[in-house]
């Protein structure tokens, strides 16, 4: 498992500009390299520039081998092996090279005889300076990572999202087309005025739907004007058989999916007895939250009914608003409830 993407996102010339004057200047403090030299002598002066470039050749060499081997590896597959790596990658790089260098110091200063137990030292505080950062490096890569792919689950879980809503929503347009068709063709047959007036009432529904059926969310006010052209077509076919009942007093600031109100209109026709003398009756409310769309239970006995389009609805609403469709029966009501967001 390659990393390489992540390695061009972190910027550390900041804490190396920080970190290698500050270890090379601290380190021979720290454990006694300057010997007898003192601020008068060039050579202390110079001294300062030598173990800066020490610290930067092992800061630099370690980061190179850090980002080679984290192109190959990575701590969930391989993560003893890893370790064991990193290790040894320091302390095999950072002590032969920091031996190397101090036995040069004091061969080229003239401080002295070599002083194996000041090598000792800088040795070793150089060892556990490179692991500290070496340390350091790993978990802001491992946090980048971490951010790289919530971003990335984020990205993949909306398009899955975006995909399922494009898939619902193309269900839509067909499946009214073919009802109202079918709604023409018999009014075509029985009464040629009113299929005249139902054509030009469904053109201006078609409209609404191919105007809003890329959109996610239309607004309440939207809808409800939509679903009272939507019914002007099923009166002009049942006469006062249905009735529809708009009892929303504030329409503003709230979103729903689009054409959801028309397929509970539908699904209230298609699955009722109704007459003049025994007529549905649809009502449409506001109630903590929810859209609520009611209608008299006086259902039909229909084979092989699938109630797709309710389980359509409920899944649209599920991935728009994270909340489910409600559906309430009793004997004598229908009744579904669709969440809203407020804007």
């Amino acid at each position: 498992m390659k990393h390489s993407s992540h390695l061009s996102r972190i910027d550390d010339r900041t804490i190396r500009w920080i970190g290698i004057p500050a270890f090379g200047i601290f380190i021979p403090n720290f454990t006694g390299l300057f010997g007898d030299l003192w601020v008068s002598d060039w050579m202390y002066w110079f001294g300062y520039i030598y173990f800066i470039f020490i610290s930067w050749s092992i800061w630099q060499g370690n980061r190179w081998l850090l980002f080679k081997q984290r192109e190959n590896m990575d701590w969930f597959s391989s993560p003893v092996r890893k370790l064991i790596i990193l290790v040894a990658a320091n302390v095999f790089y950072t002590a032969p090279v920091t031996v190397a260098l101090i036995v040069g110091w004091y061969w080229f200063s003239g401080v002295g005889p070599v002083d194996w137990d000041a090598v000792q030292l800088v040795s070793l505080a150089n060892v556990i300076c490179v692991i500290f950062v070496t340390h350091a490096y790993e978990t802001v890569f491992l946090i980048k990572e971490r951010q790289t792919d919530l971003l990335a689950f984020e990205q993949l879980e909306r398009a899955r999202v975006e995909a399922e809503l494009e898939i619902l929503k193309s269900q839509i347009d067909p499946h009214f087309m073919f009802n109202s068709l079918n709604t023409l063709a018999y009014l075509i047959e029985n009464d040629r005025d009113r299929a005249l007036q139902f054509n030009e009432s469904l053109s201006d529904v078609y409209r609404y739907i191919l105007m809003n059926k890329q959109k996610e969310l239309v607004t309440l006010e939207e809808e409800i004007a939509f679903a009272n052209s939507y019914f002007t077509l099923v009166r002009i076919r049942f006469g006062d058989g249905v009735h529809f009942d708009v009892d929303i007093a504030d329409e503003s600031n709230k979103l729903m999916a689009p054409i959801s109100l028309q397929l509970l209109l539908e699904n209230a026709v298609k699955h009722n007895e109704f007459s003049e003398k025994e007529p549905l009756v649809i009502r449409l409310r506001l109630n903590n939250g929810w859209v609520e769309v009611a209608n008299n239970l006086q259902a039909k006995h229909l084979k092989g009914t699938s109630r797709i389009g309710l389980r359509n609805l409920t899944e649209r609403y599920r991935l728009l608003t994270g909340k489910e469709v409600l559906v309430e029966a009793t004997e004598k009501e229908f009744k579904v409830k669709l969440p809203y967001l407020e804007v």
